[in-house]
């Protein structure tokens, strides 16, 4: 009996690759290019299902031109964003990701971020990369402490979660705003706000965990930066397209906001240049998940999806039907 056919639309971890190649008839792309949409149809046009990645736009049109024999997606990553799942409904393609194998991961370089743009660090750095580091100053290069701040989660998902429990240990004050109220023992003693103007308002730390949906869009504006305590702190880790990029250039340039630690943005890798002329601006380029232990876990979960899928199980992790 023949393996089913997938293609891999990049290069992945080299023992994700290696298991790609040992179950399925895989398709690597070994020079990791971004495939054109031409290309990716091209590649697809023989595969009974694809392994795609966030760089990926995976769209109605683009599934609606897909052969017939491809009934699966797995997805490389938590969101989903990037690729119509209601076309991939329509089509009875089904849509899996990759959850919980990222979390502490993600949560890491949220606290990696949250430390860096509260101590200046890209200030920091630079002055020591140029040669501009002359002595220590009593009052040079003065950051803020992140140690008994209120934290303001926008999301408190399982991210959101991990995030809430290492920054406890800084003794920080958790709020939290999500559709739904958690749990008591899931709170953890979290202070919950029905809506997301009261945390905003509460919030000496901003960190975005939730997922990118048409009622999250942009929710980080002029209007709700306006609201966070004059100096405040914004983290993003989630997705790009929750910030207004000019809002939160211009809040940053004035002094608004005190600094942002950032690791996702609109159009990556084509970012906002507004952010580059920024001291206060402590950037990472996507590296939320970035450790070979997570990518590898990822890589695994993606290809047990895909494995359940044409077993005739239902998959773990499927999003869509």
């Amino acid at each position: 009996m023949s393996r089913p056919r997938i293609l891999l639309t990049r290069k992945l971890p080299t023992e994700v690759e290696a298991r790609a190649m040992r179950d399925y008839e895989a398709d690597l792309n070994t020079d990791d290019r971004l495939y054109a949409r031409d290309e990716l149809l091209a590649r697809a046009a023989d595969k009974d299902g694809l392994l795609v990645t966030v760089t990926d736009r995976i769209d109605a049109k683009l599934i609606a031109a897909l052969p017939a024999e491809i009934r699966v997606i797995a997805t490389f990553s938590v969101g989903y964003d990037h690729i119509d799942v209601a076309a991939a409904t329509g089509r009875d393609v089904t849509v899996t990701n990759t959850p919980d194998v990222l979390t502490d991961a993600t949560a890491e370089i949220a606290m990696l971020l949250m430390l860096g743009a509260a101590r200046g660090a890209t200030a920091g750095a630079a002055t020591i990369r140029e040669g501009r580091w002359k002595n220590w100053a009593p009052t040079g290069m003065l950051g803020r402490e992140i140690s008994g701040k209120r934290l303001g989660i926008l999301g408190l998902g399982r991210i959101g979660q991990a995030v809430a429990r290492r920054a406890r240990a800084f003794n920080m004050t958790i709020h939290y705003h999500n559709r739904n109220r958690l749990r008591p023992d899931a709170e953890e003693g979290a202070v919950f706000h029905a809506d997301a103007a009261s945390l905003f308002r509460a919030s000496d730390i901003l960190s975005i965990h939730c997922a990118s949906t048409p009622e999250t869009r942009r929710i980080v504006n002029a209007e709700t930066l306006a609201l966070l305590p004059s100096g405040a702190i914004v983290v993003n880790t989630a997705r790009g397209d929750i910030v207004d990029d000019d809002a939160l250039i211009a809040a940053l340039s004035s002094g608004r906001i005190g600094a942002a630690g950032l690791d996702v943005f609109n159009n990556e890798p084509n970012l906002h240049p507004g952010y580059l002329g920024l001291s206060n601006a402590f950037l990472l380029p996507h590296l939320g998940s970035a450790t070979l232990e997570t990518r590898n876990a990822m890589g695994f979960r993606a290809l047990d999806n895909l494995d359940d899928f044409f077993a005739g199980r239902p998959p773990r992790d499927r999003v869509a039907p």
